[in-house]
């Protein structure tokens, strides 16, 4: 009978290890899919090399693709940096105002040189990362 349960034991894990190997060789994805080609997007500002003030300020954008095309449909948020540490960054919610021309509100908290981070997501799920610069002036 101990020969039996001995038996049955080594059975078990080797049953087991059969049940863990399985599962992740199946859930893997072995498909032969080819990836999505990564968008190359160019961020157009409405009015580049403006000047903009301390307090709520619009930004507006455009976005475009490698061939120059709209890209429209896009989530996009903006995220502002003073070149210099210690300030908290500003953050605002774009709206599409037209197919592919993008509008947020951003509250500047002081004068000074920003770093702007444009995150989008595009209507294919891909999703872009840039950035620009904008100096702001006392109000």
């Amino acid at each position: 009978m101990r020969e039996f349960a001995e038996l049955s034991a080594a059975a078990a894990r080797t049953v087991l290890v059969f049940l863990v190997f399985f599962s992740l060789l199946f859930s893997s994805d072995c498909s032969s899919k080819t990836p999505k080609p990564v968008t190359k997007v160019t961020v157009q500002l409405e009015e580049p090399g403006k000047t903009h003030h301390v307090g709520p300020e619009s930004i507006t954008l455009k976005l475009r693709d490698a061939q120059g095309e709209i890209i429209a449909g896009a989530q996009v948020e903006l995220e502002g940096n003073m070149t210099h540490a210690g300030m908290a960054p500003i953050f605002g919610q774009a709206i599409e105002v037209a197919p592919g021309m993008y509008r947020a509100m951003m509250q500047f908290s002081m004068a000074g040189d920003w770093v702007i981070t444009l995150r989008a997501r595009l209507s294919d799920g891909q999703q872009v990362e840039q950035q620009f610069e904008v100096k702001v002036v006392g109000s």
